[in-house]
């Protein structure tokens, strides 16, 4: 069982929380698809690096980081993707592509996409390629204390996207 820092977190702090397990998968929406939750409702971690100090995006499955209104957003001069190389030593319980997005626990800020507050609940990776975790949206807020912001853009969009 993977992730068992965020869950024990969670349990810590007395939220309810659904797992869901589901076959192995590694992109967003295939997770999205296999567990039938909506792409709005996943939410995805994407690391990046926002003037070279490791951040934690969180947005919906079915949308892509704009890194330039990310840059915008949060005042930075350089905002870009982190390397798993950079980054895998940070979630040493997690395989690599499936962090829960709780940065906080991992020396991580975190921004989450407005669009996200728009979910009464919200899934996310708990750590493995191969489980969710179910929650209201308030309680992760609540515990993550992320900056809220726009910086996602749908699939059709043009712009510099993850």
């Amino acid at each position: 069982m993977h992730s068992t820092k965020v869950k024990s977190f969670l349990d810590a702090n007395a939220v309810k929380y659904v797992v869901i397990s589901h076959s192995k998968a590694y992109t967003a929406q295939g997770i999205a698809a296999i567990s039938h939750i909506r792409g709005k409702e996943l939410a995805k971690s994407v690391i990046l690096k926002l003037d070279g100090a490791l951040a934690m995006a969180v947005l919906p499955a079915s949308y892509q980081v704009d890194l330039t209104a990310l840059k915008r957003a949060t005042g930075v001069q350089v905002a870009e993707l982190a390397g798993e190389r950079e980054f895998k030593q940070h979630f040493p319980d997690c395989e690599t592509g499936a962090m829960p997005p709780f940065g906080n626990l991992y020396g991580i800020p975190v921004y989450v996409d407005e669009t996200l507050t728009e979910d009464r609940e919200i899934a996310f990776n708990a750590g493995s390629h191969y489980e969710l975790i179910r929650m209201s949206y308030a309680d992760f807020e609540r515990l993550v204390g992320p900056e809220v912001m726009s910086f996602s853009a749908g699939r059709a969009a043009a712009s510099v996207m993850v």
